[in-house]
């Protein structure tokens, strides 16, 4: 008595087919990880500088003097001395939170004693096209393709 079993399986080229797929699908993916990576960092250098333009204006009314501080040229955000960049420290937290999750990019920041600016390179744009995102005194909040130079944004 002879027993006919059939076997049943996939062939070689029906498994490279189905990998091939699922290798297309996740290299997309993946692709779209990363242009979402990249936008919600530039969304959280956004956020930090905003937090820093809300906060500069409460530091000049509660000044007293309607003052932001000493002036100073425009460079890396000062760590020592008496202007809002070091004196309130929700600004200090932001400017260290952007300089954290942008760690090739220094955060610039200039000032007077009445008026301030403050740009980073985002994320995103780094090792590519330059593009900063700037807040200054005077309501000013978005991006440009130069970098700061004074206590106001660049007009480009």
């Amino acid at each position: 008595m002879t027993i006919d079993i059939k076997q049943r399986g996939f062939t070689l080229i029906e498994l490279l087919v189905v990998i091939a797929i699922i290798g297309i699908l996740s290299s997309v993916v993946l692709a779209s990880l990363n242009t979402a990576r990249s936008r919600g960092a530039d969304a959280n250098v956004k956020a930090n500088l905003a937090t820093i333009a809300v906060q500069a204006e409460l530091y000049y009314d509660g000044a007293g003097s309607s003052t932001y501080g000493s002036a100073f040229t425009t460079a890396t955000c000062p760590t020592t001395g008496t202007t809002m960049f070091v004196a309130d420290t929700t600004v200090a937290n932001a400017i260290s939170e952007v300089e954290s999750r942008n760690s090739t990019a220094n955060v610039v920041c200039g000032a007077t004693t009445s008026a301030f600016a403050v740009s980073s390179q985002l994320p995103s744009t780094l090792g590519g096209t330059a593009g900063y995102f700037c807040i200054d005194s005077t309501g000013f909040r978005g991006e440009r393709t130069a970098t700061l130079t004074g206590s106001a944004c660049p007009s480009s």
